[in-house]
């Protein structure tokens, strides 16, 4: 949806485009969780990742990503839109896809992959947090920006793994 150079324009947006965005964002992010947590559920139950705490890492994870789901979801009522059901339905499937080639298809992509993802995700949470801040819905920008520090330090220690299994 946006990308670094266009963080200027934010100043420039009114405050209907922006509220428009906002609420694309936030229906973006609530399906792209579900997506995250079927792709966690399927890695923490893959064969190829070792050790009980491995596993519960993984899974505490998922539960954050449930969490920032819920959280946008309550979020979404406030600002008065729905998840698109379309939307929905893509991220679903490829999250459940994603977790299902976890369950077989080894360990490091899917680790290095998830790191990945989370890193893009930082970025997107640093626009919602604008968002809300230029939308009046001054509550909800800490919270945005507490959910892209998460994901930092998430995908941090997942980009890492890779790195010191090998």
């Amino acid at each position: 949806m946006f990308k670094p150079d266009d963080l200027s324009q934010f100043p420039n947006f009114s405050s209907e485009a922006a509220l428009k965005l906002f609420k694309r964002s936030l229906q973006d992010a609530h399906a792209g969780e579900l997506a995250a947590a079927y792709a966690y559920t399927g890695h923490g139950l893959s064969l190829f990742v070792q050790g009980k705490k491995e596993k519960q890492e993984i899974l505490k994870i998922r539960d954050e990503e449930l969490h920032h789901r819920m959280r946008i979801r309550e979020m979404m009522i406030e600002v008065g839109t729905t998840p698109r059901g379309t939307r929905e339905l893509l991220m679903g499937v490829l999250g459940l896809s994603i977790g299902f080639l976890c369950l077989f298809g080894g360990w490091f992509i899917p680790m290095y992959g998830a790191g990945r993802l989370e890193s893009s995700n930082i970025f997107e949470y640093e626009v919602a947090a604008r968002l809300a801040y230029l939308c009046g819905f001054f509550e909800f920008v800490n919270e945005f920006i507490e959910f892209g520090e998460l994901e930092w330090i998430t995908s941090s220690i997942l980009e890492k793994k890779p790195a010191v299994t090998f």
